[in-house]
């Protein structure tokens, strides 16, 4: 590690969105010693996960390794590590191996999945927040489609191409739209004793409508662009029981059994585990998702200098709701920080509290099917599926990942080959049999 000198020390813990854009901003500020800790030596675009899971993508597309992209700031140290605790009386961070003393001090932890209390979910219904997760994901909807290649028995081959998306957010929209067209157009000759159309994909919610929070307007386009990937849609139909060989959902008539061995979860989310060690460490709120309550200023309550971001607060001082865990949010807490330390070392500590600009929500449900809300103004189709494309092509980090993913999706759309369809690792190199009833 360098020598401060003087210098105000920052640790960032977290290089997603929120703590890479603050790292970003601050390393022009040369009067300020930062180190960026995260268990991951890259950076990744989380929402484009969905498509590494789907063969669309591979991983390398869409990470960055943390050092290339802010090694031109000479002021800013990266630690690959775990975070285990915090001492906040000494202003200490501890990993495993080192600790790292700050004046200031922002987390950024991120989330992880959520299956509301039933956590024996998760090995049988992986989420989507890492690469690890979405390689799983892949390995399992390909080996879902080669097992039901290999076998006789109707049934279990109908059971082997049934596939089940849990939550009608935008990540189970995308999902279940790059699903049907995986079956529908990609894998369709691929296959001799299985046609890939005639998968069955479920996309279950268990609210009234798919992508809450947007308007009915163009939730309804989504579900319609859905549909006609063959995608069947449940709403009102929360998930009861996952098994290795069935999901159980509650219906307007009762329950209902799905005999299935794909299941893919995008219901919800809850933030790192760090959240409880700062309320253990610094007494601060949890709200009921255990998200961290933070102040006007993003500060935690008492601590001015000890700031949480993004996906693991609950910032609920504008339009009194909490603001939504989605990039852009993390984006312009970051940079909003870069600014409030600038302006504390030199004395002036007024800077306006964070106030979030909405610029818009999108989801892409397929080729030239997407939906975006933008400004007030609701967009679908294909000039949606536009913007999106280049919106999601601006934020990427790096150049070398805006050339590939660029070049990935002209010749998709084209072709509508999917080019990364690989199988690794071996512990799911064979489906068990379906146990049927």
């Amino acid at each position: 590690m360098r020598e401060t000198k003087n210098k105000h020390r920052v640790v960032i813990i977290g290089g997603g969105f929120g703590g890479l854009y603050a790292a970003r901003a601050m390393g022009k500020n040369r009067d300020l010693e930062i180190t960026l800790i995260d268990k991951r030596n890259f950076h990744l675009f989380q929402p484009l996960l969905y498509q590494v899971a789907t063969g669309g993508l591979s991983p390398g597309d869409i990470a960055s390794p943390l050092r290339a992209v802010l090694n031109r700031f000479k002021n800013i140290d990266v630690v690959m590590g775990e975070v285990k605790d915090i001492d906040a009386e000494r202003g200490v961070v501890i990993t495993a191996d080192q600790e790292f003393a700050y004046d200031s001090l922002i987390v950024a932890a991120g989330a992880r999945h959520h299956y509301f209390g039933n956590e024996q979910w998760e090995a049988l219904a992986p989420g989507i927040k890492t690469i690890e997760d979405a390689l799983e994901m892949r390995q399992r909807i390909f080996q879902a489609f080669e097992s039901a290649e290999k076998t006789d028995d109707p049934k279990e081959r109908e059971a082997l191409m049934t596939f089940l998306v849990v939550g009608g957010g935008p990540t189970g929209v995308e999902l279940a739209g790059a699903m049907g067209e995986l079956a529908s157009y990609t894998l369709k000759n691929d296959f001799q004793a299985i046609k890939t159309n005639d998968a069955k994909i479920l996309l279950v919610e268990a609210g009234p409508q798919l992508l809450n929070g947007y308007p009915e307007k163009l939730a309804l386009k989504a579900t319609k662009s859905l549909q006609k990937l063959g995608v069947e849609i449940r709403t009102n139909t929360p998930v009861l029981d996952i098994q290795q060989d069935h999901v159980l959902i509650k219906t307007s008539d009762g329950e209902t059994y799905i005999p299935t061995k794909t299941v893919l979860w995008g219901a919800g989310v809850k933030p790192s585990a760090l959240a409880t060690v700062l309320h253990d460490r610094f007494g601060v709120n949890l709200d009921r998702a255990g998200r961290v309550m933070i102040e006007p200023g993003l500060n935690i309550a008492n601590h001015p200098n000890v700031f949480v971001i993004g996906d693991m607060a609950n910032f609920s001082h504008q339009d009194d709701k909490p603001l939504p865990g989605v990039a852009q949010v993390a984006m312009q807490q970051g940079v909003y920080l870069a600014k409030l330390l600038k302006k504390r070392l030199r004395g002036n500590a007024s800077l306006k509290p964070f106030r979030y600009t909405d610029k818009g929500n999108m989801a892409v449900i397929g080729r030239n099917a997407a939906v975006a809300d933008i400004g007030g103004y609701g967009f679908s189709g294909w000039p949606a599926w536009l913007i999106w494309v280049f919106i999601h092509i601006a934020y990427l980090i790096g150049f070398d990942n805006k050339v590939l993913v660029l070049f990935q999706w002209a010749s998709n759309y084209f072709t509508r080959k999917r080019g990364a369809r690989l199988i690794t690792g071996t512990h799911f190199a064979e489906i068990p049999q379906i146990v049927r009833r």
